[in-house]
């Protein structure tokens, strides 16, 4: 990976999917150079490009969710979410909340320090039991988030086994693709969920060659479902591991909530699955889960996890209790379904389009980066919706979206005002 240091073309900036320069105005002699220039620059282009995000300050309400406040100059204004990755609303369960109070009223709200100087506050080991426990494996290991999870695991798996290469899929995550680069290792880009792209690359390195295959369970933008066990079994034929990003699907597939690997019955036969905290789970923080051995080389030698304060307390015992629960109550999931489906419908009855897929992700398809803004600031501003717009370079140009996910806790009520909502933006916009 290139050093973010200004370099004779500029220095590059880390976007979703792509890298960018932004060049320094010349000085010369003893001129400092214009510093807050080139800041200015790099803003104005995603301006122009209208790729520059804004963030809504916005209020959650325990008991109320998906209602929200938000905070505008003009005052405070009642909305409802659309677009929280809280999928099932787990954050405001009341075990969840109990178990954090309890934790924190007992133990502080910190924890210290790194785990290699502070020690292991015990909610931390309890909650890496549960995680090992939910997939099915030896081991767990928690990390501050699920993108350093994925930067820190990958870049060190890869790095630990001598002359390995990376197949990973074509719309595998940004933190994924980080961790890559941070492997230093051969890498290979097959075609999105193709296998037999794929299995014509495993082909050509030969299975004497130690190889990683890199994929996500469920694809957060198109909502897509990986063909986990036909690459399995094409890892197995080969002699490859796998490694699956299930962030978007932890909580809320698998009979206990496992993820898509669960439901499709090969969570076994994957080598790391790597979740988040911080979605279904509601909560915060990442993991990857594996054989004792891979864990413990993980966590003895991976960057982002020995150099950084560990989760606290309370949040760990959250998360504990948030997994426990979906481990034994399935009517989350159930309600979910039925949420997602009526959305779907009423979506169809204004023919507003979306992209069809197997998952709760129901991606609005605007197609203009301007128009889906407008959109966008139209249903919050007209309506009190809130779902914010996804641009390039999140998806491809040409392919802007409004992201939805519903949840257990819309209403019949909130669905029909989403969609004749949708229904007068898609008229004014002449979408």
């Amino acid at each position: 990976m290139p050093a973010l240091v200004p370099a004779r073309s500029g220095f590059p900036v880390g976007t979703a999917r792509s890298r960018t320069t932004v060049d320094f105005l010349p000085c010369s002699g003893h001129q400092k150079p214009d510093y807050e220039a080139a800041f200015n620059r790099a803003l104005n282009r995603l301006h122009e490009e209208q790729r520059y995000r804004v963030f809504a300050d916005i209020e959650r309400q325990a008991g109320k969710f998906p209602e929200a406040i938000w905070h505008t100059p003009a005052g405070k204004r009642e909305i409802v979410l659309w677009c929280s990755n809280d999928y099932l609303g787990m954050s405001q369960h009341r075990s969840v909340v109990d178990a954090m109070m309890a934790t924190a009223a007992r133990m502080g709200t910190g924890a210290g320090g790194t785990r290699n100087i502070a020690g292991t506050n015990h909610p931390l080991v309890e909650l890496e039991r549960e995680i090992a426990d939910l997939h099915g494996k030896p081991s767990a290991l928690v990390f501050t988030s699920g993108y350093v999870s994925n930067q820190a695991g990958i870049s060190t798996i890869a790095r630990l086994v001598p002359n390995c290469l990376i197949l990973s899929d074509a719309s595998n995550h940004n933190s994924m693709i980080e961790g890559i680069h941070r492997s230093g290792c051969e890498k290979i880009v097959f075609r999105h969920n193709d296998v037999a792209d794929l299995e014509q690359l495993l082909r050509s390195a030969g299975r004497a060659r130690p190889k990683l295959v890199m994929f996500e369970s469920l694809y957060s933008m198109d909502g897509d479902i990986a063909p986990i066990r036909a690459i399995c079994e094409l890892a197995e034929r080969y002699g490859a591991m796998t490694y699956c990003d299930e962030v978007h699907a932890v909580g809320m597939y698998g009979a206990h909530g496992g993820g898509i690997s669960e439901r499709e019955g090969v969570a076994g036969r994957i080598d790391f699955i790597e979740g988040t905290l911080a979605k279904a789970f509601g909560c915060l923080g990442g993991y990857i889960a594996g054989s004792s051995a891979a864990i413990d080389a993980i966590r003895s030698y991976a960057p982002g996890f020995i150099f950084t304060t560990a989760l606290p307390p309370p949040v760990c015992a959250a998360a504990s209790a948030a997994i426990r629960h979906l481990k034994s109550s399935g009517s989350e999931r159930v309600r979910h379904r039925d949420r997602v489906a009526a959305v779907r419908s009423r979506l169809d009855d204004y023919a507003i389009p979306y992209i069809q897929n197997e998952s709760h992700i129901v991606p609005v398809l605007v197609g203009d980066p301007e128009k889906c803004k407008a959109v966008s600031d139209y249903l919050l501003e007209k309506a009190g919706i809130y779902i914010q717009p996804i641009n390039y370079p999140t998806v491809p140009r040409g392919t802007e979206r409004l992201r939805i996910t519903p949840t257990p806790f819309h209403t019949d009520e909130q669905i029909d005002r989403l969609a004749e909502a949708l229904r007068d933006a898609w008229q004014k916009f002449q979408l």
